[in-house]
Parts: structure tokens; sequence; C-alpha cells
């Protein structure tokens, strides 16, 4: 015990407020709240992190393809209050013009789901511009959707939900649609 009050007493003028379990706040200096909650991971879906356009109707003819989207890495940030958890979604993406490709803005439907068990709890699609460069080269982009909701329950929220990013089937596309600005 006497050397914990002679190391306290070496980082502080005041031994009590160096052992304090919620020290003082520095009104000057303010610390940014941080989540005591479980922020659950973002899985890109294997099935659906490539989108292919084709011109002209044609489906899966290499000459045809106008351009092709990828989905790659994904990271996420939390926050909480008494009723949810909000998940900032990010995932980062690249385009690939094809044979057919014409520069210009494109849209493509990026869907985010969350599931608890083989329940949805939240999903949603946006329409996300992206750029086709003139030439051949590629570009990538990054895709956000800051207010994926997560219900709390007493406890906070299930630690069973998972997030999903994935780009939405084309039957979906219409549906629940969104528009989002890079």
């Amino acid at each position: 015990m006497s050397l914990l009050v002679v190391v306290a007493g070496c980082n502080s003028s005041n031994p009590s407020e160096s052992l304090a379990v919620n020290p003082p706040a520095n009104a000057a200096n303010p610390v940014a709240p941080v989540v005591q909650a479980n922020c659950p991971t973002v899985t890109i879906l294997d099935t659906n992190a490539v989108h292919r356009v084709y011109a002209g109707g044609a489906k899966d003819d290499p000459t045809k393809l106008a351009y092709q989207v990828s989905l790659s890495d994904t990271t996420r940030s939390c926050s909480m209050n008494e009723s949810t958890l909000t998940v900032n979604v990010l995932a980062q993406g690249r385009l690939v013009p094809g044979p057919m490709a014409k520069p210009g803005r494109v849209t493509v439907p990026i869907r985010v789901t969350v599931k608890d068990g083989d329940g949805e709890i939240f999903g949603e699609t946006a329409n996300f511009a992206v750029d086709v460069p003139a030439g051949s080269a590629g570009t990538q982009f990054i895709f956000s959707n800051d207010h994926v909701a997560i219900p709390n329950a007493p406890g906070g929220a299930p630690k069973t939900a998972n997030v999903f990013i994935g780009f939405a089937d084309q039957a979906a596309k219409g549906a629940r649609a969104k528009t989002s600005r890079r």
C-alpha cells in the first residue's frame, strides 16, 4: 500500500486524485466519451462483394462489361444512448472500367443489413454515386452509412447482432432505396 502512495505521489500533488476511480475532468481539455458497448464488426458478403454492369443488357459477356465495382475493407465506429446502438459503417470500394465503359457518374446499390439470428433488425439500400474515369484506370471510393441503428435491450445491444454489407441484388434495387452522396 505504501508503494502505491509513493507512486501516486509522483503523478499528482494530491494522492487521492491519482487513486480516484473517476478523476476530475480537465475543463480546459475535455475528453470525448468512450462507448462502453459491443460494437459489432462489419462483414462483406462474399456473394454480393462484386457488382458488374454490362452494356446493352448483355449478361456475363466480358466484351460487353461497362464496369465492375467491388468492396474490400471495412471499419466502423459506434455510439450508444439508452435505446439505440448506432453504427457508422464504412467500406472501401473500387470501380474498374470495362471495355464498354463511358466516363461519367454511375450509381451502385450498396446494402447494409443487421441481423440477429435469422431476423433482420435493420436494412437499407443506398444508391451510391461513383465517377467512372476516362480511360482504363480504375478509381477508389469510400462508402459510409452513419445511421445503422440496433435497438438496445436491457444491458445493451445484443451481442449476437451482425452487420453485413454488399451490393443489393437487382430485384431489391428499387426497394428501400436512398440516395447517398460521396
